[in-house]
């Protein structure tokens, strides 16, 4: 016997600066700071978190990452550029931040990640819908939202 695992809750993330980390992350997305100190942060994207854990000695990235869906992928891009950050060679939207985390900016309406409704709301997000593709790709898992039948 196993037990099911439902989903991440958080990932934690090393930097050198816990200060300078809410500043860069905060200059291209949306979220609350639930808990500050010298040696780590939570930011919160409705029910789950980052934690930014200081780490003087952390060392770059090459293909371990974690992905952020966002409602706006191409506004992020055009933000990260502005701010002369480098993006990364490839399919994706990834990037290094300044202590080598790397990370991939993907679309919410695109993938198969859902957020609850009421959690959608409360975010002031409601207006997000999943893209046929991603519907499809739920569906064949079982995972799709349920249809109720008006007659």
């Amino acid at each position: 016997m196993k037990a099911y695992a439902v989903g991440i809750n958080h990932v934690a993330l090393e930097v050198g600066n816990i200060r300078e980390a809410l500043k860069f992350y905060s200059d291209f997305l949306s979220f609350e700071i639930h808990q500050e100190n010298e040696m780590q942060a939570f930011i919160y994207f409705g029910d789950q978190f980052l934690n930014f854990i200081k780490n003087d000695n952390r060392q770059p990235d090459q293909m371990r990452h974690f992905g952020i869906a966002v409602d706006n992928k191409e506004l992020v891009r055009q933000t990260l550029e502005g701010m002369g950050i480098k993006l990364l060679n490839g399919p994706f939207l990834d990037f290094l931040d300044p202590w080598g985390n790397r990370v991939e900016i993907t679309t919410y309406s695109n993938i198969q990640y859902t957020k609850a409704d009421h959690v959608l709301l409360g975010m002031g997000l409601g207006h997000l819908k999943k893209t046929d593709q991603a519907l499809a790709e739920l569906n064949a898992k079982g995972l799709g939202p349920i249809q109720y039948d008006n007659n």
